[in-house]
């Protein structure tokens, strides 16, 4: 057994003090204990609070992170986009071998982990070879995620993503989309594999991920559906092309569409979902289904600012993940999803409870959310201190410039509204401490592996 001890701590009632944390052998909290502080600690701290999930990330984009920043549209015109993002990560993502994934993956899982992330879902889609022929295990490339979260003790869900078509209606999938795309026979080999060699990773989920409405077909997505009863996270909603492109494939927008021909409830994470109506957001908060936001690459793409506040109001709700990972931050994308709404309704603090509520603090407000919705898109017992949770902590330094003469809540609005990734101190996973004074104890490692394989692949 470990024993955590810290003078502060977010538990699932509150704020508490003096609070001591035994970690059973297979990593998970068997006791919280508040009083005096026990003579037997592996561990004392000022701060501490449940690891934040990041419920979407693509791990191999980290690579691509500053490449993109020039205008690029071949036709001249100037008009950036999406889109014209979409054709150099085409472009970059055929050099990608699983022994590059592996160097840039575990790359982005150590700056996670030192962000504040403990736990990130995976949504994986480069499945095959550089020749666009799958691999003799066809699953190789999902062995490089798990890899990466073995070495850096992240906690996974990893989602195999369907991809069949390239645009909606069953378009062909062409040659850029070919290292993603499979049949539902072969899909499900692939998540069979991917399932097998997750066994031996601690706590670890294995999900269904339908890339998008664009790239599966009715009878595609209802046939993967069969295949697992874990999490299933989907991109929809995030471009204004795809709603007009999806209204002239089937008279219906998006998430519309999906509420009426899926059976979307809390197992269910919809990625971006931007543009909604009010019907829609009405219709999502319904269901039970996460919304899993991404705001610093929906700002970084151009997509547009999520109806946050009016989906909380209808009892939405939220997640956040880190996407491309351009930049890697929990207090960044809590920051950035509260500053668009202040931007969109010229107020301030848009997302803070009601008044009344036992605290209007907006970071606290954001933190419960993304705790809550967090675990919940991942299918995994995390986002609390308890009994029968993860031991997945974090440690805030009381004594930075954001957080010093503080206390409780305020910790919270300091670290994401004026302080950065060093705010984090300490981080556990499993009960495993992984980042110490602000670095992961594998960063140097990591880091040369990651330069290595760049060193190969930037080169464009």
């Amino acid at each position: 057994m470990t024993r955590l001890y810290f003078d502060h701590c977010l538990l699932p009632d509150g704020w508490a003090k003096a609070v001591s944390i035994d970690v059973d052998a297979g990593g998970q909290i068997s006791a919280v204990i508040q009083g005096g502080k026990p003579d037997d600690v592996s561990f004392s701290g000022a701060i501490a609070m449940p690891g934040v999930p990041n419920c979407h990330s693509h791990a191999f984009q980290r690579a691509m992170a500053g490449l993109t920043e020039m205008r690029g549209q071949s036709d001249g015109s100037g008009d950036d986009s999406f889109w014209t993002w979409r054709d150099l990560m085409y472009r970059f993502v055929d050099r990608i071998t699983p022994e590059d994934l592996l160097a840039i993956a575990s790359q982005a899982y150590v700056e996670m982990l030192e962000s504040g992330f403990t736990s990130v879902a995976e949504f994986h889609y480069v499945h095959h070879a550089a020749s666009h022929r799958p691999f003799d295990n066809i699953a190789e490339m999902s062995l490089a995620i798990i890899q990466a979260a073995r070495e850096t003790g992240l906690g996974l869900t990893l989602l195999p993503v369907f991809y069949e078509s390239s645009g909606f209606g069953g378009a062909e999938v062409g040659e850029a989309q070919a290292r993603f795309a499979n049949t539902p026979d072969m899909f499900g080999k692939l998540v069979e594999s991917a399932t097998k060699a997750a066994q031996d990773l601690p706590n670890a989920v294995v999900g269904i991920a339908p890339h998008s409405l664009r790239a599966v077909t009715p009878d595609g997505l209802a046939e993967i559906l069969k295949l697992s009863d874990g999490p299933i996270h989907i991109h929809i909603a995030e471009q204004q092309r795809e709603v007009d492109d999806c209204i002239a494939w089937s008279g219906a927008r998006p998430v519309e569409w999906l509420l009426d021909h899926a059976p979307v409830d809390d197992r269910w994470c919809l990625v971006h979902a931007t543009h909604l109506t009010a019907t829609e957001l009405a219709g999502l908060a319904h269901s039970g289904a996460v919304a899993g936001l991404c705001p610093i690459t929906e700002a970084n793409l151009g997509d547009g600012i999520f109806a946050a506040v009016q989906f909380l109001d209808r009892g939405g709700r939220l997640a956040i993940g880190s996407d491309s990972n351009v930049l890697i931050s929990v207090a960044e994308e809590l920051r950035l999803l509260e500053y668009g709404q202040r931007l969109r309704d010229q107020g301030r603090n848009r997302l803070a409870k009601p008044k009344g509520s036992t605290s209007g603090s907006t970071g606290r407000s954001l933190i419960d959310q993304v705790l809550a919705g967090g675990a919940q898109a991942a299918g995994r017992a995390i986002g609390k201190i308890e009994p029968g949770y993860r031991a997945d902590i974090i440690s805030l330094d009381q004594n930075h410039p954001s957080l010093v003469a503080r206390n409780d809540d305020a910790w919270l609005d300091g670290w994401i509204f004026a302080g950065a990734n060093d705010c984090v101190q300490d981080v556990w996973v499993g009960g495993q401490h992984l980042v110490r004074q602000s670095r992961h104890i594998a960063r140097e490692m990591t880091a040369k592996s990651y330069a290595n394989a760049l060193k190969k692949l930037v080169d464009f």
